[in-house]
């Protein structure tokens, strides 16, 4: 799944995947990168010419891997973007009321503080899926599709409604919207997205 430059550099994952791929017994290879640091070890297989694809993390409200996905395309990587939804904070389905069980990682990573500064950051991006009539979720998958360089999403599902709502997702967002919704970074998403990384 996720390796360090440090086990990278020991070699032995690596050599373990090039020798499966020499022997035909599988096609492709990539790692996952680091949700909050992604650069790392992206750049040390690129500079390497290592690995088929990268499975990283990418949304409306994490965009700390997006530096990274015009050279990730012009080396013809492969590239997975997981959690879409942050958790399912892009849904809009969650409130400062919102109990998680003691059994779900959410309990302590959505706490109500982060629930609360999300709501008020997403109203700007909530009237964007108004404009084009779509759901929240709708949107948030809208905004991965769009990005030409990445080769499929992989957003977390737990009843048979949300998989069929995720599946149905096929529309793109005009460049001035997806420019409107980078804009927000630095600005705006990347402190709640530093205070994510401290509650792990």
């Amino acid at each position: 799944h996720v390796a360090s430059v440090a086990d990278l550099e020991k070699g032995e994952c690596v050599d373990a995947m090039e020798r499966l791929r020499d022997s035909g017994k599988i096609r492709y290879w990539g790692i996952s990168l680091f949700t909050f640091n992604p650069a790392p070890e992206a750049e040390w297989l690129m500079q390497r010419g290592l690995g088929d694809g990268f499975q990283l993390v990418l949304n409306i409200i994490n965009q700390k891997s997006l530096p990274l996905l015009k050279r990730m395309k012009e080396k013809e990587y492969g590239i997975i973007a997981r959690m879409p939804l942050q958790f399912g904070l892009l849904t809009g389905k969650f409130s400062t009321e919102t109990k998680f069980s003691e059994d779900d990682h959410r309990k302590f990573r959505l706490t109500e503080s982060i629930i609360r500064e999300s709501e008020n950051m997403l109203k700007p991006v909530w009237s964007i899926a108004e404009k084009y009539g779509m759901s929240k979720t709708d949107l948030a998958l809208a905004f991965i599709f769009s990005h030409p360089e990445i080769s499929t999403v992989i957003p977390g599902i737990r009843t048979a409604n949300q998989a069929a709502e995720n599946a149905k997702t096929s529309r793109h967002l005009t460049q001035l919207d997806m420019e409107a919704i980078h804009e927000m970074y630095a600005p705006v998403f990347e402190k709640l997205v530093d205070k994510m990384k401290t509650l792990g």
